[in-house]
């Protein structure tokens, strides 16, 4: 969306008036290092170019209006900063809201006026791609340009973290608020979810694309057994933590594990912390394979990933599982895998140039015969973080 097409929807919604703020918001894909970030593992994201916009104003009231243009059958949302709580009815602003919520939470930051939000995304619905972080870190940044406040964006990630764990109840880690908030054009984000420390790898895929497929599942986080796996691996970690000395599964490599893990009295629990820590280990492998620019290992370790994600964390399900086996079998790609929390969503292969083509066309067909209905495909590029549109 062009940033007059975004003028013009705002003004046609909201009427004339003074000029607004607009921001744009990315949504982001995760290479490699799922379920990783609340284990104090590390992950390695990066913002895609696909993403949120935004264009907002103050108002003379304390009502907040939002309009999504891509729910125009739910019309306008009215809200007031005289109530920010929580209420499952008002759908997907409850995501904005939140961010509301938490500035005056966190920094003791108030909006000393109402808003009205026009809101307008690519990013496909339920995808896995994060359009819920996406709306919170763009909101964060419309916040800033709105009333004056200067939170750097790695502030407004922890921001949009604490109000998806606080105000909308799904305990995700930093990852998705941190790439969406970081990114950087042709890199990916090599995170430690732990310390925050990070740094920025060019991805160089010469001749190669990245390729998401989107199951067109639908899901729900926060009804999604996410919250469940976050749980189990809590419990598992305080059962080692009686044994050895560690802070978080991501602090284990694969030998401390094995010797330990019959600390864990549940065997369910020691798979879904097995693969805690296997897969933090091969997300700091990867990370060196791509730096040393082999494509291939790092592929081979997506694909390690994903049957781990299948085996050990059991996030994937039969979409998920037919998408990546279907990708496997092409000719030209280097590695695929689940990526996001599961349970629907989607897969990330990176796929040969003359690839890609065969790749939609077959995976898709076999796709839709074994599940009756079809995937969407998106090639996709690198993009930069949030920011002033």
């Amino acid at each position: 969306m062009t940033k007059e097409e975004l003028r013009e929807a705002f003004f046609k919604q909201y009427g004339a008036g003074e000029e607004p703020v607009y921001v744009f918001s990315p949504g982001r894909v995760n290479l490699i290092g799922e379920h990783t970030d609340y284990n104090g593992g590390h992950v390695f994201p990066c913002a895609l170019t696909i993403g949120t916009y935004f264009a907002a104003r103050k108002r003379a009231d304390r009502k907040v209006r939002f309009f999504s243009g891509n729910y125009p059958q739910a019309g306008t949302v009215e809200r007031t900063l005289d109530s920010l709580d929580y209420e499952k009815s008002k759908g997907f602003t409850n995501y904005p809201m939140g961010m509301i919520w938490a500035y005056g939470v966190r920094y003791g930051l108030h909006a000393d006026a109402g808003m009205d939000v026009y809101l307008w995304g690519n990013i496909p619905s339920a995808s896995g791609l994060s359009s819920s972080a996406s709306v919170e870190v763009g909101m964060g940044k419309v916040l800033n340009l709105l009333f004056g406040w200067d939170i750097p964006n790695q502030e407004i990630a922890l921001c949009g973290q604490y109000s998806e764990n606080n105000y909308n109840g799904v305990n995700c880690g930093i990852m998705d608020q941190f790439a969406i908030a970081m990114g950087k054009k042709d890199n990916a984000i090599f995170l430690d979810t732990a310390t925050l420390e990070y740094e920025y790898a060019p991805i160089a895929l010469s001749g190669m694309k990245i390729v998401i497929a989107c199951t067109n599942k639908k899901r729900g986080l926060a009804d999604s057994k996410y919250n469940e796996r976050r749980t189990e691996c809590e419990t598992a970690l305080a059962e080692l933590q009686k044994v050895i000395d560690v802070n978080a599964l991501g602090d284990l490599d694969e030998e401390t594990f094995e010797a330990n893990k019959d600390a864990i009295k549940d065997p369910v629990r020691v798979k879904r912390a097995r693969h805690a820590v296997y897969e933090n280990r091969r997300t700091v492998r990867a990370v060196e394979l791509l730096k040393g620019g082999d494509v291939a290992g790092f592929g081979r370790l997506m694909n390690d990933s994903h049957v781990s994600l299948r085996d050990d964390y059991e996030v994937t399900g039969i979409e998920l599982d037919t998408l990546v086996e279907e990708a496997w079998k092409i000719s030209g790609v280097v590695g695929s895998r689940m990526t996001g929390a599961g349970f629907g969503g989607c897969t990330v292969s990176i796929v040969e140039d003359g690839a890609v083509d065969r790749f939609i066309e077959e995976v898709g067909k076999n796709y839709e015969a074994k599940i009756g209905y079809a995937a969407s495909f998106y090639v996709v590029e690198i993009g930069d973080g949030t920011r002033e549109y």
